[in-house]
């Protein structure tokens, strides 16, 4: 009968040197549970700082802050071809923003339309305005602009240029406004016909007859501080004898007050001969009138 050897180790065995068991995530586990036990067995003033052990997932958090633009470094590039501005690149109308945003400068000089002397504007700063219109839409119900002029306070023509609308034309209206089909192939966009004449308006004090029509078709609005509208000019309505309440149209006052005709014939309007009527109207009642805005800003 052969011996039976057993080979019997006496003591304490090392846990910590066998090969854990389980899958990776387990290891990981019973690693950390090992060295919290060994940490408490630590005496205080040789406990790690700190607190405990770093959490998982930091690292992958810090990248993902970085990737979603946290940092101040990560400036997003305007892609190619753009201009870099915010500004949109089609024309703002009234009904996407409720009103035209006005030129810079406008702001401050609506604030007043006399200057820091109490004196009336200069005649460098005023201009005067007419806008003739098709109509686009069913029905070419809609008023779009179609030629607009603006002149200088002696009649001098700043701008003077035919506008093509956005919308097609569905009566040209030339009766009354002038307009052929033939003006529309060299005419100007609206979009660049609004930023240029936005332009020579911005801080002008401007005339015109029933003004509210030309900006509407321009789809802009105006301080009202630099507006004067001679149809709701009550002095002039006395000098031509009509009553103070009643909006007279510009060809009665031209002929009451100035002596002359115009919009005459069945050609249609002069757009640039109405401006300058209307200055020349305003011009009849301007200190008068200038003294009577004085008066009510200072009141």
């Amino acid at each position: 009968m052969s011996d039976l050897i057993l080979n019997v180790t006496f003591g304490v065995v090392d846990r910590s040197r066998e090969v854990p068991t389980g899958n990776r995530k387990h290891r990981r586990f019973v690693r950390r549970r090992h060295l919290e036990r060994k940490r408490k067995q630590l005496p205080a003033t040789l406990q790690p700082k700190g607190g405990g052990l770093k959490k998982c997932g930091g690292r992958g958090r810090r990248k993902r802050k970085r990737a979603e633009g946290g940092g101040e470094k990560h400036v997003k590039k305007d892609p190619a071809g753009s201009s870099g501005s915010n500004e949109p690149l089609t024309c703002s109308t009234e009904q996407e923003t409720g009103s035209k945003a006005l030129p810079q400068g406008a702001n401050n000089a609506a604030k007043g339309s006399l200057g820091a002397s109490g004196l009336p504007p200069a005649p460098s700063k005023f201009v005067a305005i007419d806008c003739e219109m098709v109509g686009t839409g069913p029905g070419g119900r809609i008023s779009d602009l179609a030629r607009c002029s603006i002149v200088g306070y002696e009649g001098d023509v700043l701008y003077d240029r035919y506008v093509k609308p956005s919308a097609p034309i569905v009566d040209y209206r030339t009766r009354w406004s002038g307009i052929r089909k033939k003006h529309m192939v060299n005419a100007v966009p609206f979009c660049k016909a609004q930023r240029e004449i936005l332009k020579i308006l911005s801080g002008k004090v401007v005339v015109g007859h029933a003004i509210h029509n030309d900006f509407k078709a321009l789809k802009y609005s105006h301080p009202k501080a630099l507006t004067r509208d001679t149809s709701k000019i009550p002095l002039l309505n006395q000098k031509g004898g009509f009553p103070e309440n009643v909006s007279i149209s510009l060809k009665r006052l031209a002929k009451e007050l100035l002596h002359k005709d115009i919009q005459v014939g069945k050609s249609g309007h002069s757009s640039v001969e109405d401006a300058r009527t209307a200055m020349e109207l305003y011009k009849v009642v301007e200190a008068e009138w200038e003294q009577h805005l004085l008066n009510s800003e200072q009141e």
